[in-house]
């Protein structure tokens, strides 16, 4: 067999890669996606491999706030290495929280065109050897404790041998005590002997911790100087600054030379105020304070700028005892604009949204859930949100397959549009417009629909107007100039015979169709200028009653509907006479037109508060509650059972935006079978 034969293939190297101790993971994308990762590093993130497929921060959600995160991003988008020695991460393992120590590296795996393909991650647990070293360093401390010891044995044993040197000189004089005294010296010598050699270890062996202690502090002051995030150690008792690395250099806006060989608060003078009574508390409390986006201002390089910044005061404890403090930050303020800026537009956005009135929905087209929101509910004629089947039913008969057909071809073309009616629970009739946008996966396949509604009912109504309107003029107009046109071209042929007994009446009926027309085309114009606030008012003060019993002669004079005046008779009014004389006659032709049987018709003049109310009443037919809200609407006829009348359906609208620029009210009561009181009150004061 050739060496090829025993070549293995991808999935065989992954599958041998698995049983590696040392923990390796592939990532891709800036958001770190987990394409591969073996056994062991699936057992330091105490994780399945259902993490395949998700990124970083899906998968470990407690890596948010910690600077992991991120540095993949970095080593995605510049193609770099990243290694950290000793670093801490807080990882859930078995369902709690721990923090552990690891040596890793981010190493970004590039193709022929130095493009980034994939993050290699390799990461080694340190912890046990990180933890090994605190004891080391408790183990320092009383290793020197001991040696304190042995020192102060010492003395005492200098002492004991000036006390043997009294004691030979005693001794001189007694052989016998001298002797004694000579055995006692040698088993104390040896003792001492003893003594010295275990005191001589003990050096030995606490010069050999210093001097691990010694490579342990410098190898932690090389960290802090090439760690990513801005790092400052300060002293405790003086807030005396010890270390301090580039990048806290960067973030403060300062040289080293105006940092190292200082207090923080001289340092950094324009944060002392906030943050000096922080950091006392830290100190005198042990406990650490953190931060999230705190906004100050700083003196970088000599310019007064506002920052966002996330750090953390830690304490470093020994003994119980705070000794020193160790300032993590990193500056955040291009994240914080840039989400406040979403957040701005987002605000925008609904105030727009809200100020228009219009309806929201998200339709996910795989679970058949909807969310919507109140003013898309109300607009269904709900009162809270329901499932998406409710809004379906609500759609009318009529315009349920419009509906459908227009979902069927938003899954096509992307946008979704159409227009149709809602029946709400109380049977009313309303018309929708919804928009929306269709979201596709990476197959293509619809995912959701993101959309807007719109409640167009009175859009409608007035579009139904309208056309009534156009309909209404063109067949008034018609009448008048067809019979002008007819009186005309009478005219023309009896014009070599002007005294002919039939020229006076088509005379007569030329100006009856132009008093007609031009009424018509006055009515128009009062529109216009209403709508424009070309509608102008001269005010003058007269008695109503003197008004009410001078209009209308043309209906007097007709003999066939008897107008009484009742009330008040001697209120006065600061208004425009003209206009309001207007409005009286349209009332008073509205009720000879509408309740033609009702032979009586009242005027009343009453004081009603501030105010002087006008009253005009017939006892005809009475009309239909429902289209009271639409009577002073333009182009709306309230037609009477039985009664064809013309007109464009403009008097009633005149009547109420003269009243408006009065500054009064008008409306009207009306009772089936009892006859209508329509009324208007001006300002007694105006």
């Amino acid at each position: 067999m050739s060496y090829t034969d025993y070549l293995l293939s991808d999935k065989q190297l992954l599958e041998v890669l698995a049983f590696s101790t040392d923990a390796t993971a592939i990532h891709v994308t800036e958001d770190a996606v987990i394409q591969y990762a073996n056994d062991a590093m699936l057992a330091v993130w105490g994780k399945g491999r259902d993490v395949f497929g998700k990124s970083l921060e899906d998968a470990l959600p407690e890596l948010k706030g910690q600077p992991f995160i991120d540095l993949f991003k970095q080593v995605w988008n510049e193609g770099v290495t990243i290694k950290g020695t000793e670093t801490a991460a807080d990882l859930v393992v078995d369902g709690e929280l721990q923090t552990f120590y690891f040596n890793f590296e981010y190493r970004a795996i590039k193709n022929a065109n130095d493009e980034t393909y994939c993050i290699l991650h390799m990461a080694k647990d340190v912890t046990d050897v990180v933890l090994g070293r605190k004891r080391e360093q408790d183990l320092i401390e009383e290793l020197r404790t001991v040696n304190e010891e042995l020192l102060s044995a010492n003395e005492e044993i200098r002492a004991a041998n000036e006390e043997i040197r009294a004691a030979n000189e005693e001794m001189t004089v007694a052989n016998a005590e001298i002797t004694a005294a000579n055995e006692e010296i040698r088993a104390a010598n040896e003792e001492i002997t003893a003594s010295n050699e275990e005191l001589s270890e003990s050096r030995k062996q606490l010069m050999e911790l210093y001097q691990d202690l010694a490579e342990s502090d410098a190898y932690f002051r090389n960290m802090v100087k090439q760690a990513p995030v801005g790092i400052c150690i300060i002293r405790a008792k003086d807030l005396f600054i010890e270390a301090v690395n580039t990048a806290y250099l960067e973030l403060v806006g300062k040289p080293r030379n105006e940092i190292e060989g200082r207090t923080i608060w001289e340092a950094v003078p324009e944060a002392a105020e906030t943050y000096g009574p922080i950091m006392n508390n830290v100190i005198i409390t042990g406990e650490a304070f953190i931060a999230k986006e705190h906004e100050l201002e700083l003196i970088r390089n000599g310019v007064p700028e506002v920052v966002f910044i996330d750090f953390v005061y830690e304490p470093m404890l020994n003994d119980n005892e705070v000794q020193s403090i160790m300032v993590l930050a990193i500056e955040v303020t291009d994240k914080v604009i840039a989400r406040r800026s979403i957040e701005d537009v987002e605000e925008r956005i609904r105030l727009a949204v809200e100020a228009a009135e219009i309806g929201t929905f998200d339709l996910n087209l795989v679970s058949g859930e909807m969310l919507t929101s109140e003013r898309f509910d109300a607009i269904f004629g709900f009162d809270k949100h329901v499932d998406w089947a409710l809004y379906t039913h609500a759609i009318h008969p009529e315009d349920r397959a419009g509906r459908d057909a227009a979902h069927k071809s938003a899954l096509v073309s992307g946008k979704l549009f159409y227009e149709g009616r809602v029946i709400y629970v109380d049977q009313s009739i309303h018309w929708i417009r919804a928009h929306g946008n269709v979201y596709y996966d990476k197959a293509g396949k619809p995912q959701r629909i993101l959309g807007t509604l719109l409640d167009i009912t009175q859009f409608k109504r007035l579009e139904q107007q309208k056309d009534d309107f156009i309909s209404i003029a063109s067949h008034e107009l018609k009448t008048p100039i067809t019979s002008l046109k007819a009186s005309l071209q009478l005219l023309e042929k009896l014009k070599d015979n002007p005294t002919a007994p039939v020229v006076p009446r088509l005379i007569d009926q030329s100006l009856k169709s132009m008093q007609k027309i031009s009424t018509l085309v006055e009515d128009l114009l009062n529109v216009s200028r209403s709508q424009q606030s070309h509608l102008t008012l001269n005010k003058t003060e007269f008695l109503i009653a003197e008004l009410l019993n001078n209009c209308c002669n043309h209906v007097r004079v007709a003999g066939k509907y008897e107008l009484i005046l009742q009330g008040d008779l001697h209120l006065k009014v600061n208004a425009d006479e003209h206009a309001i004389d207007q409005v009286v006659v349209n009332l008073v032709n509205n009720a000879v037109k509408y309740a033609p049987d009702s032979l009586v018709i009242t005027m009343k003049v009453e004081k009603t508060g501030d105010s002087v109310k006008v009253s005009v009443k017939d006892t005809g037919p009475g009309i239909d509650p429902e289209k009271l809200p639409f009577l002073f609407d333009r182009y709306y006829q309230a037609q009477s059972a039985g009664f064809n009348n013309s007109g464009l359906g403009l008097g009633l609208y005149i009547s109420a935006e003269i009243i408006r620029k009065h500054g009064g009210q008008i409306g009207v009561d009306s009772t089936l079978g009892q006859g209508s009181t329509f009324w208007f009150t001006l300002p007694l004061n105006s």
